[in-house]
């Protein structure tokens, strides 16, 4: 079958998507596929069971396998989130937050998306991620050793599993927590709520419980004027810069104006 009538087979997804799933099932370049290729058998076969997994409300980076982030690329499945442009904005802050850090700790790290980036913008910086889930450990490895980064990927319940030297001597603590309410999680697209790990999207009943924690313990590893960054969910901002204000709390919006990071700093 040629390429692009295949393409045109499928009305019911955006065309940015059957392009991208095509492109997927058969490792050529879209541009090639639109003006027309003729395709194997099992080319149409994977575009097609790709397209039934996205109609299932799949989310698209899963059928891929891999989406960039920043300056790296990482494998994504159900194990751990998709990561999100937000969070792109987050590497972003944390990047222009502490001039050559020497200790870098990322919660809840997923992927490993946000350390593994970190390491390949601060390639002398020592990183350290955590998180709660022994399946988003084994992949954040797995992508560490695909980009050829030393990050070391520990599990455990944020700071518990860090090495005790660390305390005070931390120059950036990164994190893109669980930061819904339970009852928020009815209403997330379905891709999303069917797809995507719940414990790494729901934090309790408020939403700010992981949070909470966080700003509790932050000052006892920062060194003195050392940065946090987190994201944190647009509807709990204020009781969010409440938590963090003995750091300071500062509110940041993201850019489509939500609110959607804060930044704190020990005290010198």
């Amino acid at each position: 079958m040629n390429s692009s009538e295949l393409l045109q087979s499928v009305p019911d997804l955006p065309a940015h998507e059957t392009r991208r799933l095509l492109e997927a099932a058969t490792g050529r370049h879209w541009t090639a596929l639109l003006l027309g290729a003729d395709l194997t058998t099992g080319e149409v076969e994977a575009f097609g069971g790709f397209v039934e997994r996205r109609r299932s409300g799949e989310p698209l980076q899963y059928i891929e396998g891999t989406v960039p982030f920043g300056p790296v690329e990482v494998a994504v499945d159900p194990r751990v989130l998709v990561p999100r442009p937000e969070t792109e904005q987050l590497y972003e802050i944390a990047c222009d937050a502490v001039e050559a850090p020497l200790v870098i700790v990322d919660l809840c790290t997923g992927s490993g998306n946000l350390a593994i980036a970190l390491k390949h913008t601060f390639p002398a910086t020592t990183i350290y991620a955590t998180d709660i889930s022994s399946d988003a450990v084994d992949l954040a490895r797995e992508n560490a050793r695909t980009a050829g980064l030393d990050v070391t990927i520990l599990l455990g319940d944020l700071f518990e599993p860090l090495p005790d030297h660390l305390r005070g001597r931390v120059d950036l603590i990164v994190s893109n927590p669980p930061y819904l309410a339970e009852a928020e999680l009815a209403g997330l697209p379905i891709d999303v709520r069917d797809h995507e790990p719940t414990t790494a999207l729901v934090a309790g009943p408020v939403g700010d419980e992981v949070l909470a924690r966080i700003a509790e313990t932050a000052s006892d590893w920062l060194r003195p004027g050392g940065v946090i960054v987190c994201e944190i969910s647009e509807f709990h901002a204020p009781a969010i810069s409440g938590r963090f204000a003995p750091l300071g709390g500062e509110i940041r919006r993201d850019l489509s104006g939500k609110e959607r990071f804060v930044i704190g700093a020990a005290p010198q």
